[in-house]
């Protein structure tokens, strides 16, 4: 499974360090929607945390180029 364009822009909120309400604010969706993206992107990279998942999620984009 692929990370979608809209997980991609979680990812990079999150290594920004915001929050998921901030996320929310900024891609203009709610809080709920946010946990659901996190928990899609969890299932897809076998992270336990937002922490993990963006160093997984980075570690594969510095494989990929």
């Amino acid at each position: 499974m692929s990370i979608t364009k809209r997980e991609t822009e979680v990812l990079t909120l999150i290594g920004k360090g915001f929050s998921n309400k901030e996320i929310g604010r900024a891609l203009i969706i709610s809080e709920n929607t946010v946990k659901f993206h996190l928990q899609n992107i969890y299932e897809k990279l076998g992270a336990q945390n937002r922490t993990q998942a963006f160093a997984l999620y980075m570690t594969s984009k510095m494989q990929n180029n």
